[in-house]
């Protein structure tokens, strides 16, 4: 499976993973925050529901914008996605994947704050996953964003240079091409 995928669908899987408990029982969540025992309030369940359906809809549309689901009726134009700008299939890819990037590293970044500040071993299970799905983000954003330059001669990408080690591929290629 391709690391833009894994990051697509992870994403989705780890905020529905966040979003679940939020759903299901908020009680039980106002229970375990607050010091003493109490039923939550209506307004908590409220936001704590909120809370989980606005994960949600960011796992979806996380999933539908960078293209992993190609929303097109013919069967000919759902071909492999790229986060190339010039992709009719997914035009809002790389915005997607910078946006949730910057989500993630907010999130692991007030996981961490309140880890090192309280202790709480659940905290560092939020950075671990939130800061792995960060680096994931910004490692496609950097590296899986372009096709690259591919240089019809030597056949290797232009965009690297020979400083500081030289390319000895290259100067081979050279070498045997000048023979």
């Amino acid at each position: 499976m391709d690391v833009y995928y894994f990051y697509s669908y992870g994403t989705a899987g780890w905020l529905a993973l966040q979003a679940a408990p939020l759903i299901a029982s908020p009680t039980m969540i106002v229970t375990l925050l607050s010091p003493e025992v109490r039923e939550a309030t209506p307004l908590e369940v409220y936001f704590s529901r909120s809370l989980g359906f606005a994960l949600l809809a960011i796992g979806v549309l996380q999933v539908l914008l960078t293209g992993s689901i190609p929303l097109t009726s013919r069967l000919t134009d759902a071909g492999p996605t790229t986060t190339d700008p010039a992709d009719p299939k997914a035009p809002y890819a790389l915005p997607t994947l910078t946006i949730t990037a910057i989500f993630h590293g907010l999130c692991a970044f007030y996981a961490y704050m309140l880890w090192t500040e309280t202790g709480i071993v659940s905290f560092s299970l939020g950075v671990a996953g939130s800061g792995f799905f960060c680096s994931v983000a910004v490692w496609c954003i950097l590296f899986a964003s372009s096709d690259g330059r591919i240089s019809r001669k030597t056949g290797m990408d232009k965009r690297v240079s020979g400083w500081p080690f030289e390319n000895k591929v290259e100067k081979e290629w050279r070498g045997k091409k000048g023979d």
